[in-house]
């Protein structure tokens, strides 16, 4: 085989793989749309009659856990939370959130990416995505810490303590990286997790209904931290 051959044939493989990876990365970053809620939901606030909100709590289950507006006893808040949503379907559903002009968005999520077993350093590269997405819009990101999962979380479905304890390492990372990167950018940064976890880094039982999801009393810390910072930035 001659030279120049091998040289063509080279070229031709490396265009096969990076097409190939890149088809694999496109495919991959569509999985969300399997999860049943998601258009579902999407459907339901396309339905909404609210045209515009202030502050907007964007997340996943925990977020879709409550009424935001009674909550906070606030008619300018709404939440946009959907049960089972992974970051990449945060970053897909964000013209939502711009049509509703809001000032500022409370972002929540990561811990479905992590039980997808998807890498931190994805789920934060993510989550950077839409902190930037957001701030283009002269929308005000603020950053909330992922919680940690309970210690018997799951265990209907084959979960232990020592599989909830290596995903809350990850949930550890995973919050050590924004709270940096929140520090380091001047955007508000609530830690929740501190406030809702056990010694040994659960999520304490007193707070939560089944291991993951809020109670009235984890919401009403939740809603503490909220009202906060909305002071602070004069909402």
């Amino acid at each position: 085989m001659t030279a120049t051959k091998k040289a063509l044939l080279i070229i031709f493989f490396t265009v096969f793989l990076i097409s190939s990876n890149s088809a694999q990365q496109n495919t991959d970053s569509l999985k969300y749309r399997n999860n049943p809620n998601y258009n579902l939901q999407m459907d339901m606030f396309e339905a909404y009659k609210t045209n515009r909100a202030n502050v907007i709590m964007y997340g996943n289950s925990l977020t879709a856990g409550t009424n935001w507006s009674e909550l906070l006893g606030r008619n300018d808040v709404i939440g946009r939370g959907i049960p089972s949503d992974v970051l990449i379907g945060f970053f897909a559903r964000l013209n939502s959130i711009y049509k509703l002009k809001p000032k500022v968005v409370f972002l929540m999520g990561g811990l479905n990416d992590i039980y997808n077993w998807t890498n931190v350093d994805e789920i934060y590269f993510t989550y950077i995505r839409i902190i930037h997405a957001l701030q283009v819009r002269k929308i005000t990101p603020v950053i909330q810490s992922t919680l940690y999962a309970g210690k018997d979380w799951a265990k209907e479905w084959g979960g232990t303590p020592e599989s909830n304890a290596g995903r809350n390492r990850e949930v550890e990372k995973l919050n050590k990286m924004l709270s940096d990167y929140a520090k380091k950018n001047n955007i508000e940064y609530i830690d929740l997790v501190s406030k809702m976890s056990t010694n040994d880094k659960f999520m304490r039982p007193d707070f939560t209904w089944d291991g993951i999801h809020l109670n009235a009393k984890g919401y009403l810390i939740w809603a503490k931290e909220v009202e906060a910072v909305l002071q602070k930035l004069k909402l």
